[in-house]
């Protein structure tokens, strides 16, 4: 199986941490050639994510760092490289192989694993999107082995719901130790990443309490929560101290003590977001007076992807695409993000090369 590449194509490039201003739709981008060991795919569809947004304005940088004053170390793991082209959710086709990767590879539609572990150094990972080129583009290159061919008879914008989200999630359940029969609370369920906990707590067999704005109230009863909290509420009036197994958290901010008050002895806590700040207050007494265990989520444990290419395939999971807009309108579908009205995933989808 043989396919036409073009020599260039069109891309959104980030050029530096800041606003909007900074995101350049282009058209002349060189198409990257596959190196011995990669593949290269033509995007069908990618996901948005926090993280896009969080690494253009330089979140990640130290405290007190901002757009004002662009940081030198704004994305995941210190500083980035500019332009980068943005993306850490791709579905797709491979249509080139390099050297060292079978030819029968060709063809295959494939879900990529954004914490690429193929390239695993030390304990740290490079990630599709901001240490290598991703998925706002018509081409990527990725390693062979962290491209999982799929099948599925979902479409492309749905399947790119799944790998961030959807790995963040069976990661942060499967560090914390979530089990059948146990309470868990989920922050922030309405999201991409809290959505999907929601549904693999439920097919762990977990009792899910699921904190989120009433709105979606039906919509996470279908995904298995077996009730919800409010958005803003507070957690004492609706969660009794020491109830709860686990906390898998994405939110953190001002409200994050709350959190520790409902987990039981010996209770368990993991978090890979704090979409309502990062800097949070601890009473040292309570972490160690309960027993309680922290675990901070972003990098894979082995075979998190595998598990959800198979819950994927067997149907188990559905994916919740709340809307999917042309790459050209990056912007805003990112405004649209920020603003926290979907329910689920943001997608945006290349022109067809």
């Amino acid at each position: 199986m043989t396919f036409s590449i073009p020599a260039v194509m069109t891309a959104m490039v980030l050029t530096g941490h800041g606003d909007y201003d900074k995101l350049a739709y282009r058209h002349d981008v060189p198409v990257p050639r596959p190196r011995a060991g990669e593949v290269l795919i033509r995007v069908g569809a990618a996901g948005l994510n926090n993280t896009d947004i969080n690494t253009r304005i330089g979140w990640y940088a130290p405290a007190g760092v901002g757009v004002d004053t662009p940081p030198r170390e704004g994305g995941w793991n210190g500083a980035i490289g500019f332009p980068r082209i943005q993306g850490a959710d791709v579905c797709g086709t491979i249509v080139a192989a390099g050297a060292g990767v079978q030819a029968g590879r060709i063809g295959e539609r494939v879900i990529v694993q954004p914490c690429l572990r193929s390239l695993r150094q030390g304990r740290r990972d490079a990630w599709l999107g901001s240490e290598v080129d991703g998925g706002f583009a018509q081409f990527t290159c990725v390693p062979a082995p962290d491209a999982y061919r799929i099948e599925s008879p979902l479409s492309d914008a749905e399947l790119a719901t799944f790998p961030c989200a959807y790995a963040t999630a069976e990661n942060l359940l499967g560090r914390s130790g979530v089990a059948a029969g146990e309470r868990v609370l989920i922050t922030g369920a309405s999201g991409g990443v809290g959505a999907a906990c929601v549904q693999l707590a439920r097919r762990r067999g977990a009792e899910v309490i699921a904190v989120a704005s009433g709105r979606h109230a039906d919509r996470l009863e279908a995904l298995g929560a077996a009730r919800l909290v409010p958005r803003g509420a507070a957690l004492a009036s609706h969660v009794p101290p020491d109830s709860v197994d686990a906390v898998i958290d994405v939110v953190g901010g001002p409200s994050w003590p709350d959190l520790l008050d409902v987990l039981r002895p010996r209770g368990r806590y993991a978090v890979s977001g704090a979409v309502a700040g990062p800097i949070v207050s601890l009473d040292l007494r309570k972490l160690y007076l309960k027993d309680l265990c922290f675990f901070g989520c972003t990098s894979q444990d082995d075979g998190v992807f595998e598990r959800l290419v198979g819950a994927l395939e067997s149907g188990d999971i559905r994916p919740l695409l709340a809307a999917a807009y042309p790459l050209s309108e990056l912007a805003r579908a990112q405004q649209d993000f920020l603003a926290r009205a979907q329910f689920g995933k943001l997608v945006v989808v290349p022109p067809q090369a």
